[in-house]
């Protein structure tokens, strides 16, 4: 937990970007591809179309969501201190992706790294982010979580796939002009226990590529959707609950909730649990299916695209996912979109 003091530096979200491929897959796609149906798929996850990217990795679509990022900031690459890059689709394992977003983005003054907590990842990513503002040290760091799951998917496996899709998405952190914005608080677990339920198994240096790991299927993901979707809803709702209560907040002190986008029914669970309204849950799993890394980024920046999040919104970020990974963070928002105002 970072307890904040009376006047502390406090990092604030001052410029939101993202970016998703154009070829759709949709429901009925699946319906040529596999024993499934659009009506199935729907009723169990809240899914319509995901999108999937042919061409390019994992690094092309955050360099495309950084580009956004700084237009809509009015800043250019030599202006970026840190990139901090969540994914678990990285380009390859070394160099890090962050490095080849720095290279294509020309971004020479910045360094940066990669952060692998899965769906968790952007949370993770965010909370780093966040204290390194907040020490002084920097003054614009990008946060992003960009994943091509579509990279590592068995597409005869019915159970998995139909739940991910491909995109990215940016934060910029910035010293907060007014400490009453920002990240406010935050809270992060992991449970290395839960690891068996959701990974892929190869490509490291348990089991290097080979022969056999690819016969095996072992360098695609694989997930016990029912193992992990108790514990989800449970870990989601549990934490989001907890960091209003720690922070005294109700349901109707919340303006936004925004989830990780893995499943409808764990979306409802969370929301319920924290007292609020459907209209203040951010939700496009629809759209995208599980995009990973970049599920939650990726709504903030379409919701502040649209004009609907505005400076002074209280908003919780909340998310679940392979390790287990999960964790809630608090933001006040600190900016309006000054062509929607």
């Amino acid at each position: 937990m970072t307890t904040h003091g009376t006047g502390k530096l406090r990092a604030a979200i001052t410029a939101v970007g993202h970016y998703y491929p154009e070829t759709v897959l949709t429901n009925k796609d699946f319906e040529k591809m596999m024993n499934t149906n659009d009506e199935w798929i729907r009723t169990r996850t809240g899914i319509r179309e995901r999108h999937i990217m042919k061409d390019g990795a994992t690094s092309d679509m955050a360099v495309n969501a950084v580009r956004m990022l700084m237009t809509n900031r009015g800043i250019g690459p030599d202006d970026i201190d840190v990139i901090i890059v969540a994914t678990v689709t990285p380009d390859m394992f070394f160099p890090s992706t962050a490095s080849v977003v720095q290279d294509k983005l020309k971004a020479k003054k910045s360094w940066g790294f990669d952060l692998s907590a899965a769906c968790s990842g952007f949370l993770y990513a965010l909370v780093v982010g966040a204290q390194l503002v907040e020490t002084g040290a920097y003054r614009k760091v990008v946060v992003v979580g960009s994943d091509k799951m579509s990279s590592i998917l068995d597409y005869t496996d019915r159970n998995s796939s139909i739940l991910f899709g491909d995109a990215a998405a940016a934060v910029l952190l910035e010293p907060s002009e007014d400490p009453q914005y920002g990240i406010i608080d935050h809270k992060l677990y992991g449970d290395g226990a839960g690891g068996e339920f959701l990974y892929m198994k190869g490509g490291g240096s348990l089991n290097p590529p080979s022969h056999e790991t690819i016969d095996k299927k072992l360098h695609y993901l694989y997930q016990d959707g029912k193992a992990v979707f108790k514990v989800a809803v449970i870990g989601m709702a549990d934490v989001s609950e907890e960091i209003m209560k720690r922070n005294n907040l109700t349901g109707a002190d919340v303006d936004y909730l925004v989830p990780h986008q893995a499943n409808l029914r764990i979306i409802d669970a969370c929301r319920e649990r924290m007292g609020l309204d459907a209209s203040k849950v951010m939700v496009n799993i629809d759209k995208y299916g599980n995009t990973t890394a970049a599920t939650i980024p990726l709504c903030l920046s379409e919701w502040w695209h649209c004009g609907k999040l505005k400076r002074g919104h209280t908003i919780v970020l909340s998310s679940f996912g392979a390790g287990y990974t999960w964790g809630a963070v608090l933001v006040k928002w600190a900016f309006d979109n000054p062509n929607k105002v």
